[in-house]
């Protein structure tokens, strides 16, 4: 069974990749001949989902009309934070209502994501339905091309934990569905909220990516990656 909803998370203020994104919001940054939020679209939709929320918030404009001339097949709804950023959490609990209790992809678009992903969705798949258990997309730290990350999770036989030494980064591509965000009652919220919840019930699963890790968080990181000549 393949998930047919998805959520992209596009509302954040990329303040770390100013001075870029003070007149482009950071999902619109190109990299080669595609911007972020492009390739998140393309990965979903060449998998199969067929339903895609979209949250915006900075510079959303541009967001919402480079949306209303986008090529697909899939239906795609914006979820405004235009007022009040609601942070990641606030932002999947807000755009995703419509799922009802449909499990669902949340997908950040920082990571260059490509189609080398396809088949790590198909595993997530797996897992989350073999656990019934929200499961996140993980890569160690050695595939980052940004060295500077800490780690934020361990894996052992796909049940995350988080402990004094992390050796495995969020990629930015989780796989849930709402009964484990729904007990959350704040409209502004972290999905570490959520997390942290589950690991303390060891009840969070995790996927490990075999993809080297490509993440634009920093203007410098963007001019890097930028030069690496990646075709699509």
């Amino acid at each position: 069974m393949s998930i047919k909803q998805a959520m992209v998370l596009a509302a954040g203020l990329g303040t770390r990749m100013k001075p870029l994104t003070l007149t482009t919001p950071k999902p619109l940054i190109k990299v080669g001949s595609k911007n972020l939020l492009e390739r998140s679209l393309n990965l979903l939709e060449n998998h199969g989902v067929e339903q895609i929320i979209i949250n915006v918030h900075h510079l959303a404009d541009q967001i919402i009309k480079f949306i209303s001339n986008f090529e697909t097949k899939v239906k795609i709804t914006i979820s405004n934070e235009k007022d009040l950023l609601l942070d990641t959490g606030g932002g999947v609990e807000k755009g995703t209502k419509i799922f009802e209790r449909k499990p669902f992809f949340v997908v950040n678009p920082d990571t260059l994501w490509s189609r080398n992903y396809s088949e790590e969705m198909k595993s997530l798949e797996k897992i989350y339905f073999e656990r019934k258990k929200p499961c996140l997309l993980l890569v160690h730290k050695k595939l980052s091309l940004d060295t500077s990350f800490k780690g934020d999770f361990n894996l052992k036989n796909n049940i995350v934990s988080r402990d004094i030494k992390n050796n495995f980064i969020f990629t930015g591509l989780q796989l849930t569905d709402r009964n484990y965000i729904d007990f959350i009652d704040k409209k502004v919220f972290s999905m570490n909220e959520v997390w942290n919840n589950l690991i303390s019930e060891n009840k969070l699963c995790g996927v490990e990516s075999n993809q080297k890790f490509y993440h634009l968080n920093t203007e410098e990181m963007y001019k890097k990656i930028s030069k690496l000549g990646i075709i699509d």
